[in-house]
Order: structure tokens, then C-alpha cells, then sequence
């Protein structure tokens, strides 16, 4: 067997194992497909997401399921203005043997593990969001001098509330450039919630299984990156994440007036693995140009920032991504 014909073999079925999965946790997380969707885009991907909305949403339930569904091991930390890092990180503590010899023992904190909750993440100092930084992107810690790896897969699925800012630690550029995708978990609609109503409040609920081992997860993230990806969605691709950079040369009159500072390459790469992803979720052997356009506001949206003005104007950004991504894709159509 040639090796196209193995890859759509081997894609056909992660897509049905793909399906069971969602099917097992839309059992418990009802009527947001879109969410799960993109919460399984950021595992297939190997990387990282953050969960923007209010209390009571299902976003912890969400990541339970997950953990259970992808057969990971899950912790999850409260953030808190009082947490320290040694609290994330762990820390090390003097022990004294029988024969009375004294030696520092590590005892590892709830970051080492393979599915990370940090639930209202900008809660935390400064000082204790930090401690996630180079475990985001090295997948190790360093404590007391020594570097010390975390699981295999490992992924951070934050949370946070959106309008309830007092006392609360806004992350910081560099932060927000290590979540793969920002979802935005809204309020559901009124026959969804009649579902979760008689779901949630009986003397039994739904159970979700177990469909993917570790192992499986990670063969899947390999499998993805097989993917291939056309010469016009990668034009596209670098077309989008430059054309929201306020400095580019060509830069839309609108972009240069309402955005203070624009995308990096990592979110170039994030649509590189993420358009993949949306294509393998629907079954598809490789990815196109609504891909692109679908991915462009969960990947760029906390990527860049509109300026002062903008702000005091009343400016979406969520509007200006759909807008110029929208016209990319109808100039790339029509060239």
C-alpha cells in the first residue's frame, strides 16, 4: 500500500474515533459544538487553550470530560491572588533518614501532569502566571536549578470570566501568544438549555467514556501533522496573519488605524495546525480555504489589540478579523 493511500487509511479512521469522542462528551457538555470542536482542535494540535466566559457556562465540566474522553490525567488549580508558584511548580523539602542524614526530596506540584486546569487564571499575580510560561512552551519547569519534564501529551486548558476584572491580573502578551486558540464559551440557546435543564437535575446523568488512550492521542497529533496543505491556503495563511500587522507594507487603511500591535508568526503556525485539524474533525483529507477563515478569530483574536482610539470608538475586533478575512478570501477567489 503507497503511502497516500496509508495516510487516508489512517485518517479515515482517527476521524470515526474523533466522532465517538465528541459524541461521548456532548453527552455531558450539551449543544456546544462549536467549543468541543475546538477544545479537541487545540489536543489534535498539541497545544493550548483559553476558555473566555461566565460562571456557570460548563467550562469545568468541559475540561473533566475531556480528560476522561482523551484517557489523560488531569489536575486542576483555583487561581487565586494568594497563590505562589511553588504551589503550581512544587517544591523541594528537607527529610531526615532513619540513620539521621538529612536530603532535599522534590514533591511535584499539580503542573505535572497531562491536562492542566488552571480555572480564572487571571487571578493570579503576575509572579505565579509566570511560573507557566516556560511549561506552556518547553513542556519542562526548572526548580531548585534543575529542569524536570512534564507529562506526555501535556496541555493547559485555562478559564477565564470576562467581566468580572477587579482584582484581577490581565495576562501578558508573551502569555497569550502560548494558547493555541482563545474560545468563547456564550450563553446557550433557549432549547439547549431546556436539554441541560431536564439533563442536569435528575437523579441520574450521562456518563462520558473513555475513547482515546494517551498513546492514541499522541499518534493522532503525529497524524496531523502528515496532513497535507495546499500552496493557496498557506498564501492564505500568511496573507491573513500579516494583513492584521499595523506596520506591513500594505496594510489595510482600517488595520493601520484601529490596531496597536498585530500577530506573530506563532499564530501563523497556529492556523498552519488548526485549519488541519478543522478538516480532519469533518472528515476531509485536507484542509481549504474556509478552514482558514472558520479559525481566524479563535487563533488571531488574542493575538493583537486595537488601539486607544479604536477602543474609545467602540471597535470590534472580533468584527475587523471576519471583515478582512471575509475580503482576503474574496481576493483570493477572484485572482
Amino acid at each position: 500500500m503507497s503511502e497516500p493511500a496509508d495516510l487516508v487509511a489512517e485518517i479515515e479512521v482517527l476521524e470515526e474515533k474523533l466522532q465517538q469522542a465528541k459524541s461521548s462528551i456532548t453527552r455531558r457538555f450539551i449543544g456546544q459544538e462549536r467549543v468541543v470542536d475546538l477544545t479537541l482542535t487545540a489536543l489534535l494540535c498539541g497545544g493550548h487553550a483559553l476558555l473566555i466566559g461566565l460562571p456557570g457556562l460548563g467550562k469545568t465540566r468541559l475540561v473533566e470530560t475531556l480528560s476522561t474522553v482523551m484517557g489523560l490525567h488531569g489536575n486542576r488549580i483555583q487561581f487565586t491572588p494568594d497563590l505562589m508558584p511553588a504551589d503550581i511548580l512544587g517544591s523541594e523539602v528537607l527529610d531526615t533518614s532513619e540513620d539521621g542524614s538529612r536530603h532535599f526530596r522534590f514533591i511535584p506540584g499539580p503542573i505535572f501532569c497531562q491536562l492542566l486546569m488552571a480555572d480564572e487564571i487571571n487571578r493570579a499575580s503576575p509572579r505565579t502566571q509566570s511560573a507557566l510560561l516556560q511549561a506552556m512552551q518547553e513542556r519542562t519547569v526548572t526548580v531548585a536549578g534543575e529542569d524536570r519534564s512534564l507529562g506526555v501529551p501535556f496541555h493547559v486548558l485555562a478559564t477565564q470570566n470576562p467581566i468580572e476584572q477587579e482584582g484581577t491580573y490581565p495576562l501578558p502578551e508573551a502569555q497569550l501568544d502560548r494558547f493555541l486558540v482563545q474560545i468563547d464559551v456564550d450563553y446557550p440557546d433557549r432549547d439547549t438549555e431546556r436539554d441541560i435543564l431536564i439533563a442536569t437535575t435528575g437523579v441520574e446523568e450521562d456518563q462520558a467514556s473513555q475513547i482515546f488512550t494517551k498513546d492514541e492521542l499522541l499518534a493522532a497529533q503525529v497524524l496531523l501533522r502528515r496532513m497535507p496543505v495546499g500552496d493557496s491556503v498557506v498564501e492564505l495563511i500568511l496573507d491573513l496573519v500579516r494583513a492584521f500587522r499595523p506596520d506591513e507594507p500594505g496594510a489595510s487603511e482600517r488595520v493601520a488605524e484601529t490596531v496597536a500591535w498585530g500577530p506573530g508568526p506563532r499564530a501563523a503556525q497556529a492556523l498552519m495546525m488548526t485549519v488541519r485539524a478543522r478538516a480532519m474533525l469533518q472528515g476531509r483529507l485536507a484542509p481549504n480555504a474556509e478552514d482558514v477563515l472558520d479559525m481566524a478569530r479563535p487563533v488571531l483574536s488574542h493575538r493583537m489589540a486595537l488601539n486607544f482610539a479604536a477602543r474609545a470608538r467602540g471597535d470590534s475586533l472580533a468584527d475587523l478579523i471576519e471583515t478582512t478575512a471575509a475580503g482576503l478570501s474574496r481576493s483570493e477567489a477572484a485572482a
